[in-house]
C-alpha cells in the first residue's frame, strides 16, 4: 500500500531510504529532499507493508501518462522477496500510465531488465559508471 510521505521526507526512516537510492553523500541527499518538497510536479510515496514503511518510489509525471521513476529503495532486509517489482505493478494499477521510464546503473539495470524493461546503454556518462535508460509500455502487460 502507498502512502504519501513527501512531508516526512525529514524522518528518519524515511530519509535512510531515500539515501539507500541517493547513494551520495549527505549534500545530495538533503538537495534531493528539497527538491521533491518545492517541485508540485514531483511526486514521492512510501510503500507499507507488515506495518511499515519498507520502500519508496519517487516519480515524475510527464505529458500522455509517462511515469519517469527517478528513485526506487527497498530496505535492505525486504529486498529480494519481490516488494521492488510489487511497488512498480501497484503503481502501473493505480496511476495507469502508459510507459515507465528510469535511468539507472550496471548495479540495478538486471532489477528493470527481469521485470520486462526494454534497456539502452547510454554509455559511461560518468568516468568508470555505465548508465543505462530503462523503458517499460504498461500495454505490454
Amino acid at each position: 500500500m502507498f502512502v504519501e510521505i513527501k512531508s516526512r521526507l525529514q524522518d528518519v526512516e524515511i530519509s535512510e531510504l531515500l539515501d539507500y537510492a541517493v547513494f551520495a553523500e549527505e549534500d545530495k541527499l538533503s538537495r534531493t529532499i528539497e527538491q521533491y518538497q518545492s517541485n508540485s510536479k514531483l511526486e514521492i510515496y512510501g510503500y507499507e507493508a507488515e506495518g511499515e514503511i519498507i520502500g519508496i518510489l519517487g516519480m515524475e509525471v510527464l505529458e500522455k501518462s509517462i511515469l519517469h521513476i527517478l528513485h526506487l529503495s527497498i530496505h535492505p532486509d525486504y529486498r529480494g522477496l519481490g516488494y521492488g517489482r510489487g511497488v512498480l505493478m501497484e503503481m502501473i494499477e493505480w496511476k495507469k500510465p502508459v510507459q515507465l521510464i528510469a535511468e539507472t546503473d550496471e548495479e540495478s539495470v538486471d532489477f528493470y531488465r527481469n521485470i520486462g524493461f526494454t534497456i539502452v546503454s547510454l554509455g559511461e556518462l560518468y568516468p568508470g559508471v555505465e548508465r543505462f535508460h530503462c523503458v517499460y509500455h504498461t500495454n505490454d502487460v
